[in-house]
């Protein structure tokens, strides 16, 4: 699927937009992409025109919700599919996304963007062939790019993710030539998927699950030796774990997730958010 170049608008920037209408601007300067770049929207009394192209102004925008140009209106990014999926502005310009509610990127202390350089940092991803486990909005693949990999692998399982990456000029574009081919995005279920990965073709490995309660598969021993198998021996692992139910139950699941992986062939300690492993 092709990216979306057109606007992006969140309540803020419909308001800023029609505050200097009001206020007799012929021009408004700023971000319509959230925060990707900058640039200069034509006012007019019934409309504006942005890169060429005119749009009317939209009615009242709910918070927390991205809206894009459907071809006639102004719609939200989202999608029902069996789950409320949905890409949702933050401080930081650079969106999270949302499944049924459920916030699927940390976002607290810093962008989600900003969050994954540093993970990616611990795999040392210069010059080396990457296996991204769950790409999602695909931060942990374009911070790849950026640091210099040979190539990134990515499977995503959700289409609807997919769908939400071409609305998102944060996510990488695998079709981008400006990438050079080094990113491969395959819609697959990678537990599945792990099967035809041949043995240690890959340097490096990012895994980003959803919660064990969604994709409890991901975090299982046979798994995690498929992910052993893959890797070449001193390549390095960075799993997200997050720290699910410790405050509730006192379940400590990055430690669990670092036995589990010793047991299938890794040295492992936490790092970060989660584990950080080399292959045995």
């Amino acid at each position: 699927m092709s990216h979306y170049s057109g606007p992006l608008l969140t309540r803020p920037t419909a308001a800023a937009l029609l505050a200097a209408r009001d206020a007799g601007a012929d021009a408004w300067n700023g971000s319509l992409d959230l925060e990707h770049s900058s640039g200069e929207a034509r006012l007019y009394a019934d409309g504006w025109e942005w890169q060429g192209r005119s749009y009317p102004y939209p009615p009242a925008l709910k918070d927390r919700t991205i809206y894009y140009w459907e071809g006639e209106a102004f719609a939200p990014v989202s999608r029902y599919s069996g789950s409320l999926i949905k890409l949702v502005p933050t401080e930081w310009g650079v969106p999270t996304f949302e499944i049924d509610g459920i916030k699927m990127l940390p976002t607290a202390k810093a962008s989600p963007l900003e969050d994954a350089r540093r993970k990616v940092a611990l795999v040392e991803p210069r010059g080396k062939v990457v296996l991204d486990t769950c790409g999602g909005l695909g931060y942990f693949a374009a911070c790849c790019l950026e640091a210099g990999a040979a190539q990134i692998r990515s499977f995503e399982k959700n289409p609807d993710v997919l769908w939400l990456r071409t609305l998102n000029p944060w996510s990488p574009d695998p079709d981008d030539p400006a990438h050079g081919g080094r990113l491969v995005l395959v819609h697959a279920d990678v537990s599945q998927a792990i099967a035809q990965v041949a043995d240690a073709s890959v340097d490096a490995l990012l895994h980003d699950p959803p919660r064990f309660g969604i994709a409890g598969e991901l975090y299982s021993l046979a798994f995690y030796q498929q992910l052993a198998r893959v890797l070449r021996r001193g390549g390095r692992l960075f799993h997200y774990t997050g720290s699910p139910n410790k405050l509730t139950s006192g379940r400590d699941v990055p430690r669990e997730v670092a036995r589990r992986l010793e047991n299938a062939g890794f040295r492992a300690q936490t790092a970060l958010d989660g584990v950080l492993a080399l292959r045995r």
